[in-house]
């Protein structure tokens, strides 16, 4: 009956082990309100987030850069290297989880000052040899789940990472894509200057040779010439943008600054359809608001980790081994040695300490929360802007084509009145201003119009990650979310 108590006593510090607990808040995704449409969805919409959009544009010299850009581009080299950097934390992490176990050899030889009975012992051992080997083994035991709650954040950081490691992708593809349509546009663009150019050329020998029999005055000829100056100077800004935009693709798929091969032009891609999708999806959808909350469940584990700090920590040691003076006798049963111990360390005073680690935690905790609430309000924010840039982009370049079809029948009827001698050459001169900005609007237009898709696309994330993703040949093995083991109690 008196050990009754006792046995009680270890029976429920026992339980309490085998029990466990884990300290600190567990992650909830948190109530977020989101508008049932896009403020200017379009019902023409069509279900294509998870589909290699960028094949819609039907040019197979722009699937091939991107092919291309998705093997060499540097910044997703780098962007593999750190998810793998932050994969190797995770497994120092969870090593604390479970026993560390390790060995140890020794050998020496020493001579020290002998004593003045050693003269009358003849065998008194001087110098002496001394060897040992053992293996040690020590364990923190995670009672209140101090080492879990910080590899619960260290693998949420990992698969941050990893989203923001598909980030870059999302990104690098729509640059690839909207680097090429802005070429492709100022490459229409220096078309129509040169073609401009060329007929303002031949405008200026006409008058130059009228002004030669006394045809026309000197003032035609230096309008004339003016018109043709003004459209020479377009030239050469044109083809610095050219050169530009070739550099930096060049760059985006890995190559050195060089040329870059050209497909359809602007005229002949295919404009992509606008894909569907509802505001909800793009907390699954979009890698930056996944990596956003990702970085909130590490900071949530990251407070239980600084509460598990009121309590004590349990930690058990041991050893066994051999230790000898003869090397032949380290191994014999009167060699062996042995050792294990057990301790317990808490805090009793630590003067904010560990309250203000607690605080910390909590308050890293709130601003995660609300970096993961703006970002969902940029993510919508972004597809609505998009949708409205294509949707009126659209109605700018039908409006902009129309623009142009009227300013060239202008044109001609002024050019044919003056050749007639109804009008003087300043009407002619007038409508061939108006028609050159225009053509190069319409040019601008067009591929800003393709570019918009290009963004919606992005904006809208999906599947088409992953299908890309598959284009690298780098996919780090990244872990699962349920990568951590079972509790151990």
């Amino acid at each position: 009956m008196r050990r009754r108590p006792a046995l009680l006593l270890v029976s429920a510090w026992l339980a309490v082990l085998v029990s466990g607990c884990t300290l600190g808040p567990d992650y909830q995704r948190p109530e977020v309100v989101t508008p049932k449409a896009f403020l200017y969805a379009t019902t023409d919409a069509v279900a294509s987030t998870d589909t290699v959009w960028w094949r819609q544009f039907g040019d197979p010299v722009l699937d091939g850069l991107i092919d291309e850009a998705l093997a060499h581009n540097s910044n997703i080299a780098i962007a593999t290297a750190n998810v793998e950097q932050a994969a190797a934390v995770l497994t120092q992490s969870r090593s604390q989880l479970f026993p560390q176990v390790g060995y140890g050899l020794g050998a020496g030889r020493e001579r020290a000052r002998e004593p003045a009975f050693a003269a009358q012992l003849p065998n008194y051992p001087n110098p002496t040899s001394a060897y040992q080997a053992a293996l040690s083994a020590s364990w923190e035991i995670d009672l209140w789940g101090r080492i879990r709650r910080q590899s619960q954040a260290v693998l949420a950081d990992v698969l941050a990472t990893e989203e923001a490691r598909r980030g870059v992708l999302l990104s690098l593809v729509a640059s690839v894509a909207d680097s090429y349509l802005q070429l492709r546009g100022l490459d229409a663009q220096l078309a129509v200057a040169l073609q401009t150019l060329e007929t303002y050329r031949e405008s200026v020998d006409l008058f130059k040779l009228q002004f030669e029999y006394g045809q026309v005055s000197q003032m035609n000829v230096a309008q004339a010439e003016s018109q043709y100056e003004t459209a020479a100077a377009q030239i050469p800004l044109i083809e610095s943008q050219i050169a530009q935009n070739q550099n930096a693709l060049s760059v985006l798929i890995g190559r050195d600054p060089g040329l870059i091969t050209r497909g359809k032009s602007i005229d002949d891609l295919a404009l992509p359809t606008v894909p569907a999708g509802v505001p909800s999806q793009l907390l699954e959808r979009r890698p930056d608001l996944l990596q956003s909350e990702q970085q909130l469940v590490a900071a949530n584990a990251q407070i239980g980790a600084a509460k598990a700090l009121y309590f004590p920590t349990i930690s058990l040691t041991g050893a066994f081994g051999g230790a000898s003076g003869d090397l032949s006798k380290l191994f014999q049963g009167s060699s062996r040695v042995w050792s294990y111990a057990g301790s317990v360390v808490g805090p009793i005073f630590t003067f904010g300490a560990v309250s203000g680690q607690v605080a910390q935690a909590e308050a890293g905790q709130v601003a995660a929360l609300e970096n993961y609430k703006l970002s969902i309000r940029n993510a919508f924010a972004d597809v609505d802007n998009a949708l409205v840039a294509n949707q009126k982009l659209r109605e700018q370049l039908a409006a902009q084509i129309k623009l142009v079809a009227a300013l060239r029948q202008y044109n001609r009827l002024a050019r044919l009145q003056f050749e007639g001698g109804y009008t003087s050459y300043s009407t002619v001169l007038q409508a061939e201003q108006a028609l050159f900005p225009a053509e190069l609007n319409e040019a601008s237009v067009r591929a800003s119009l393709l570019a918009s898709a290009v963004n919606l696309y992005k904006s809208m994330g999906g599947g088409w990650v992953t299908q890309a993703d598959a284009l690298t040949g780098s996919t780090p093995a990244a872990p699962p979310a349920s990568a951590l083991p079972p509790p151990l109690f």
